[in-house]
């Protein structure tokens, strides 16, 4: 089992080898990370990971580019811990940043 920090909140949870980080958070019962097709195919669970070792599965590069990946960025569905991880969701500061500029937010 490792466990999971969510930046800021300091809420944290376990999970099991072979679970990606979102399922193990909704197994649970709690909330810190946006969900959306839990498919790597949506973006919604978009998070960075500030600290730990992981390896990701299949995901939409429309989603995720190759950039944002190597900054750090994944989408908790679609990663899976090899240690402890902190982690930081931006999905969610995003469509807030927008709201507050008054941008549209993204669908």
């Amino acid at each position: 089992m490792h466990t999971v920090e969510i930046a800021d909140s300091g809420q944290r949870y376990a999970c099991a080898p072979g679970q990606n980080l979102l399922r193990a958070m909704e197994v649970l019962g709690q909330r810190g990370i946006p969900a959306g097709c839990r498919g790597g195919g949506c973006g919604v669970c978009k998070v960075r990971i500030e600290a730990g070792q992981y390896h990701v599965g299949k995901m939409s590069r429309a989603c995720l580019s190759e950039a944002e990946q190597r900054a750090g960025l994944v989408l908790a569905c679609k990663t899976y811990p090899d240690s402890d991880i902190r982690l930081r969701p931006v999905a969610l500061l995003q469509r807030c940043l927008a709201r507050h500029a008054g941008a549209r937010e993204p669908a």
